[in-house]
């Protein structure tokens, strides 16, 4: 099984709002075959709270025209930790320091991890684009590299 073609719609929708707020480290799993109560998650950072707050609109206000409405959200008050539940996908907007500490790559690495579009980039334009390791098509698995690089 793999993720539904809406959940990657959502998931495309979701990184390219990311992007546009200057998100780092962009990244989406496939987690279809390990969980059954959501098809993806996608993860992304900030170095610091007003920026991840102001990420977080933005992917609710994109996600909202492209018709999806959130289950669920947590974390919003201190803005260090944003998870956000739209069934089909969840969205992780994650403060630099809890993205380290927690480290949801290292959990999730054994998915594949869906293709962003081009026009997604992580950070400020200074990282790799869409054909860099952590953008690996759906269909390949996710690159398993030195956990302590």
């Amino acid at each position: 099984m793999t993720a539904t073609d809406r959940a990657v719609k959502l998931v495309t929708v979701a990184a390219e709002a990311a992007s546009d707020k200057l998100a780092d480290h962009i990244i989406a799993f496939d987690v279809s075959e390990q969980l059954i109560i959501t098809d993806a998650f996608v993860l992304c950072s900030a170095p610091n709270d007003r920026q991840v707050k102001a990420i977080v609109d933005e992917i609710e206000d994109k996600l909202r025209e492209a018709g999806a409405k959130p289950v669920r959200r947590e974390g919003e008050r201190d803005g260090r930790w944003v998870l956000i539940d739209y069934g089909d996908i969840v969205v992780h907007v994650q403060h630099e320091e809890e993205r380290l500490f927690y480290s949801l790559e290292r959990m999730w690495r054994d998915c594949p991890t869906i293709a962003m579009p081009e026009s997604v980039t992580s950070g400020r334009g200074d990282e790799a684009t869409a054909t860099d390791e952590s953008t690996t098509a759906a269909t390949e698995p996710a690159p398993v590299g030195n956990p302590s690089a």
